[in-house]
């Protein structure tokens, strides 16, 4: 399959999203390539309060008013991963999983990140048999266990928030000496009877036997190890962008995101663009990645009048 477009946006989170709607508002022949709609909203957000005009809404509800809305245009929709990106003779060729070759003017990487391994003994072992990156997946699945979520940051206050709907008790482990998240999760979890915090807690192995057994963790300030029994390991400790594919096109920072003109998000590749969490923009946030897709595709469509 081979066909010609304006403008390819690879990605279907909140960057990718409105980048699409203001692609087709500007009448761009463009192509969306994702794997999923809602990016890390699908997967790791359960409560948004954050978002304008609504004072609350879940994180698949949101997904699903996203995708709705985009389907809307006229716009083509493939469920599929990208494996590369070039450029020849001013024309991206894009290839995907499936054997498909797009050719498009313009491109718009809007592939959001990956969640971030802790990189310690036994976690690769026990994926799927109790260690996941995912609460709203697979939290359902521990009910009334003991679980553990590494990270204190809003994302792992979240994730034991909602754990806490299952699971009968909750460790959140953090390396810090206090919680990185907002005050006001803060605040809910210090309300939480199920939830317990444990700070100064360096992760050294994940052990068990068929399953996830227990975690060995060292007090970095007394330097004391102990066993905590646990029945599962949800790690929230950041994520790593997704970006491999066009290592070739682009400049990277050091956590390996996409460098971007902040003013157009445009990368050192004239025509190809990147917004929301797989670029260097500080603050990793729905509404902001939204912002950078509006950026990515009014600069789109303002490169392609120019050619």
């Amino acid at each position: 399959m081979s066909k010609n477009y304006d403008l390819v946006i690879i990605g279907g989170g909140p960057a990718g999203v409105t980048a699409g709607i203001y692609a087709a508002r500007q009448n761009l022949k463009t192509l969306v390539i994702t794997k999923n709609f809602g990016g890390q909203i699908a997967k790791k957000a359960v409560g948004i309060e954050n978002y304008p005009g609504f004072k609350k809404i879940q994180g698949m509800e949101l997904v699903e008013r996203f995708e709705k809305h985009l389907k809307q245009f006229e716009i083509d929709i493939v469920k599929s991963s990208v494996g590369n990106v070039e450029k020849k003779d001013n024309l991206f060729i894009i290839s995907d999983n499936k054997k498909n070759c797009f050719k498009s003017r313009a491109v718009i990487v809007a592939t959001g990140a990956d969640p971030r391994p802790l990189e310690v003994s036994g976690e690769k072992e026990y994926i799927g048999k109790g260690v996941s990156y995912c609460s709203v997946c697979d939290g359902p699945l521990f009910k009334d266990k003991v679980v553990a979520v590494i990270g204190a940051g809003n994302a792992g206050v979240e994730s034991a928030l909602f754990l806490s709907n299952f699971a009968k008790k909750i460790y959140i482990l953090e390396f810090l000496k206090e919680s990185p998240a907002d005050k006001v999760l803060q605040e809910e979890v210090g309300r939480n009877n199920k939830i317990e915090l444990i700070f100064r807690a360096d992760i050294k192995k994940i052990k068990g036997g068929k399953f996830v057994e227990s975690i060995l963790l060292r007090d970095k300030e007394s330097g004391k190890e102990k066993s905590l029994q646990v029945d599962g390991v949800f790690v929230e400790i950041g994520s790593q962008p997704a970006t491999s594919f066009v290592k070739n096109l682009v400049d990277f920072s050091e956590k390996d995101e996409i460098r971007i003109d902040p003013q157009t998000c445009q990368t050192k590749t004239p025509g190809l663009f990147a917004a929301g969490d797989v670029s260097n923009v500080y603050y990793k946030q729905i509404v902001i990645a939204a912002g950078q897709g509006a950026i990515s595709a009014l600069s789109a469509y303002k490169y392609l009048n120019k050619k």
